[in-house]
């Protein structure tokens, strides 16, 4: 993972580095338009060491959106490995499960990265590996018969993920409250599966050990 466009290098280590970004997270989700004096009060530290991390507003956002791909990736790796063997509907169900927490953490700093333009694209950088995986999951389906067949599995890929964020904002916005079992559902059936299968497929799916599940409503 590369570092942040503009990050510095300087002193203060890690431990402070990342009470910054824990802080920002805080606080930007709340208002996208907080301030570094903001972040810094928050952090309890003085404006000038956030610059000695960042070099200003936009490379913090940056610095989120890794740490944000790294919690995808992590996600991504502790699901593999728990049920490596599952069948494509609950390998489906539980990919949706386990990166739902990672969503609705870091969903709205994504967005904020996205409309400040910062490159590349925040949201790639972020879901690229999830995209890889889904693809490779509905594939399986669509081989097996489970999931539709009518269009190829990166688009109906695409598909899926374009919904899910359609319903992190919405969980975001507290128009819906999920942990992540509702959203499961609906990818399934996105896909392909029987409404009362997907439910009892989503239920079922077997979670990799400490996942916590998304908060849905603030």
């Amino acid at each position: 993972m590369r570092r942040a466009h503009g990050a510095n290098g300087g002193g203060g280590g890690t431990g402070t580095r990342a009470r910054i970004l824990c802080a920002a997270e805080r606080l930007l989700v709340r208002d996208p338009d907080s301030s570094l004096a903001e972040v810094a009060a928050a952090a309890g530290v003085a404006r000038r060491t956030v610059y000695v991390h960042f070099t200003g507003r936009d490379a913090l956002v940056e610095g989120l959106v890794e740490e944000a791909a790294r919690a995808v990736e992590h996600a991504l790796a502790a699901a593999d490995a728990s049920a490596p063997d599952d069948d494509p509907a609950t390998a489906l169900g539980r990919f949706v499960r386990t990166l739902w927490p990672v969503g609705d953490r870091y969903g709205t700093l994504i967005v904020l990265a996205r409309r400040r333009g910062l490159g590349p694209d925040p949201v790639n950088a972020v879901l690229g590996p999830a995209r890889s995986t889904v693809t490779g999951i509905i594939a399986r389906g669509q081989r097996a018969g489970v999931f539709h067949t009518g269009v190829p599995a990166g688009v109906l890929g695409a598909a899926l993920e374009a919904h899910l964020l359609a319903l992190l904002g919405c969980a975001r916005s507290g128009t819906w409250e999920d942990d992540g079992t509702g959203a499961a559902v609906a990818a399934l059936v996105v896909a392909g599966v029987e409404s009362g299968t997907a439910a009892k497929v989503a239920g079922g799916a077997r979670l990799p050990a400490g996942t916590r599940p998304g908060r849905g409503r603030r």
